[in-house]
């Protein structure tokens, strides 16, 4: 049976990016085209600056992949793309590009969730096996998800205020660090050791929800006040301490869902999955509880086309095509 060959794009902040994945599991191709070296003298991704980045070089992404695959238009099934969330104007660049394609290749085109790409990178690591837990940690996102069969999101927990890797970067700025702050944070908090007790925000008894604007203002109240005595605490301590008690709250939420609804199945997906803190905790923490975990290498975590290729494969394969209506939504909903 021939192979379905589905080209995948992927817009929503600062890389764009495009892959050829067949059947929803293996990477023929992927290419990311990153813009951090523009944004970095910001501190931040600029929108603007983003959209217009997407706009020079979204053509040759997407004939890069299909060359590295050995394809053409003509061996393709379908046109998967990020309809969101993200940023608005990231978003606009990659959907056009992909209806367009769509429209001159006569393809289906298949809108897809970012964090369900995020989740299905994990896929094209080993098959997903249902019933699972999702943990999702991005720049962000901070989500808990149940996903109790095949293409099926059941959000479980989310954060209340900010992200665990927009905390990482306002941690890594008031340091001093620069961006992306989350690396330059893992890296220094492996050389530091957590001795300054920063609180571990867990809300309620049965909540999956997380807290980490607390975490931070303790972190920067703690460089304040000690730079207002003239001291300097120690950043290598400061980013363990931070990095600890961030850590600590995810794991045990993350691990107590597993429990609680019963799955022996564990993905973590996102930005943050590349933690090295994270990474190990977890991977303790499933191996101790006998829960199957799997973490996608460091080029599935960031934001890449293959795992939209790969979450979009879940609605090709049961029909589920978008039309000429699909637009960017900044605050599209996981479903």
């Amino acid at each position: 049976m021939k192979p379905n060959v589905l080209l995948a794009i992927e817009t929503s902040c600062d890389e764009t990016a495009a892959a050829v994945i067949e059947d929803g599991k293996t990477i023929r191709s992927s290419v990311v085209a990153s813009q951090m070296e523009s944004h970095k003298r910001f501190g931040g991704v600029v929108p603007e600056i983003a959209s217009r980045h997407h706009v020079e070089v979204m053509t040759i992404v997407m004939e890069q992949a299909l060359e590295e695959a050995g394809v053409t238009p003509e061996d393709l099934d379908g046109v998967c793309v990020t309809e969101g969330p993200g940023l608005v104007g990231a978003l606009l660049v990659g959907v056009n590009a992909a209806k367009a394609a769509a429209f001159a290749w006569d393809v289906p085109l298949i809108g897809v969730h970012h964090i369900a790409g995020h989740i299905y990178a994990n896929h094209l690591v080993e098959p997903l096996e249902f019933p699972l837990i999702a943990l999702v940690v991005s720049g962000g996102h901070t989500e808990l998800v149940y996903m109790p069969e095949d293409g099926v999101y059941e959000k479980i927990g989310e954060t209340r205020d900010d992200a665990v890797g927009e905390a990482y970067d306002k941690v890594a700025r008031t340091i001093g660090l620069p961006y992306p702050g989350g690396p330059h944070v893992d890296k220094l908090a492996a050389e530091g050791t957590d001795s300054l007790g920063f609180p571990r925000v867990r809300l309620e008894a049965d909540s999956y929800d997380f807290s980490f604007s607390g975490l931070k203002s303790a972190v920067i109240n703690t460089l304040h006040n000690a730079r207002q005595k003239g001291e300097e605490p120690e950043q290598a301590d400061i980013a363990a301490s931070f990095q600890a008690a961030a850590v600590d709250v995810l794991v045990e939420k993350t691990m107590r869902a597993v429990k609680e609804h019963g799955v022996s199945r564990l993905v973590v997906a996102g930005g943050v999955a590349a933690n090295s803190g994270l990474r190990q905790a977890l991977t303790e923490a499933a191996e101790k509880e006998d829960v199957q975990l799997t973490i996608p290498p460091l080029s599935l975590c960031t934001d890449n086309a293959a795992m939209i290729g790969a979450a979009g494969y879940v609605r090709f394969r049961i029909g589920q095509f978008s039309d000429d209506r699909l637009n960017g939504v900044p605050g599209l909903e996981l479903r």
